[in-house]
């Protein structure tokens, strides 16, 4: 059984989804790649784990980082999965390239190579977005280049977690 949930956002409605224990999405409402892996077995309900995610939502949105983890379980590829591992260890208020995941992908699996072509499908179908901060993965010369949740969106977030952009940047 698959539970979720609409929060309302700076950005917009989220939907969450839980399977009672973890966190299995988090989608930008309108995003590319919306809700995928919810079957049937669904319902809307309020669970004492989506009070936690709001909780860290209005943490983060109000331009703080969140000082506890949330369980989350994304369902995916075992190459996806690793990619959204290296995305959770991306700083707060810091930013990434696609090359940059992709040298660390090798050197987490003993030399195996991976294109950042290869890294960026991944990171366009991450399943919990925000809380898996995609949205810190910017191109090789350092413009924001595509998010499933829109560019303008990616933006945002990237503003609400530096100094500068809390500042009305």
């Amino acid at each position: 059984m698959q539970y979720t949930n609409i929060i309302k956002s700076p950005i917009g409605a989220l939907t969450v989804s839980s399977d009672g224990d973890n966190i299995t999405g988090l989608w930008i409402e309108g995003q590319k790649y919306f809700a995928p892996g919810l079957g049937d077995d669904v319902a809307e309900k309020s669970i004492p784990l989506f009070k936690d995610v709001r909780k860290w939502l209005d943490i983060y949105f109000s331009g703080n980082e969140p000082d506890f983890a949330l369980p989350l379980m994304p369902e995916g590829t075992p190459f996806q999965k690793a990619v959204w591992d290296i995305l959770g260890r991306i700083p707060y208020g810091k930013t990434v390239t696609y090359g940059d995941i992709a040298m660390q992908y090798g050197v987490k699996n003993k030399g195996k190579r991976t294109s950042p072509r290869a890294v960026g499908g991944a990171v366009g179908r991450n399943p919990i977005s925000i809380l898996i901060p995609c949205h810190r993965v910017i191109g090789k010369d350092g413009n924001l280049t595509g998010y499933a949740g829109g560019v303008s969106k990616k933006r945002l977030l990237l503003q609400s977690e530096t100094p500068l952009g809390r500042c009305g940047m």
